[in-house]
């Protein structure tokens, strides 16, 4: 037999009214489809376990989603994908946007059968490193002019670092990249960073 969680229950009633009846569809699916199901809160919302991760499903304040934690193996094979929020089913706004009973049933099944057989969730590899910052020419002239802005630029980690080169490199023009380098300068003899217009 399957296993509740009273958490969830709590969850669902605190969401948002269109929430509610879609969060206890897709709960009473996957029941259905699994009775030895197992309820859990991970990250803040619902999960289904069976021999491992199955599904998930969550609430938002104009949206709910639903997915599979295999998730690509089980519906993009079936002709679906939806990459517009969490999950595989886009934005839930009513039951309507969901796929038929039936169909989930067996998207369920289907990731019955993959936990079944031991089949692991993709896993995206790391990216690789990115390479050392290269610091143009002129710049470095600029940096050995001002002990304040040097020091917070070697202090910057490599990817605060990497912004301003990228903006100095990125002009087009000579005249643009004379003034991109003394605008950095001046703001890192200030300790900013390059988006540091951005930072709250």
């Amino acid at each position: 037999m399957g296993k509740r969680d009273p958490r969830i229950d709590a969850y669902i009633a605190k969401s948002q009214e269109f929430a509610r009846p879609i969060l206890k569809h897709l709960r009473a699916v996957v029941h259905e489809a699994c009775p030895d199901v197992e309820e859990t809160i991970k990250w803040g919302f619902p999960h289904f376990q069976y021999r491992g991760m199955l599904c998930a499903m969550a609430a938002f304040k104009a949206h709910c989603t639903f997915g599979f934690w295999k998730g690509r193996r089980v519906v993009a094979a079936a002709g679906r994908g939806a990459e517009k929020a969490m999950g595989q089913f886009g934005r839930i706004t009513r039951i309507a946007d969901l796929p038929p009973r039936k169909v989930i049933a067996g998207y369920v099944k289907t990731a019955m059968k993959l936990n079944d057989q031991g089949v692991k969730a993709r896993v995206r590899p790391r990216p690789k490193p990115k390479p050392p910052v290269r610091v143009p020419a002129d710049l470095a002239a600029a940096l050995k002019k001002s002990a304040k802005a040097r020091a917070s630029f070697e202090g910057f980690p490599p990817s605060h670092r990497r912004e301003y080169v990228e903006w100095i490199t990125g002009a087009k023009r000579q005249e643009t990249r004379a003034r991109r380098v003394a605008t950095a300068v001046a703001w890192m003899a200030e300790g900013k960073s390059y988006n540091w217009r951005y930072a709250r």
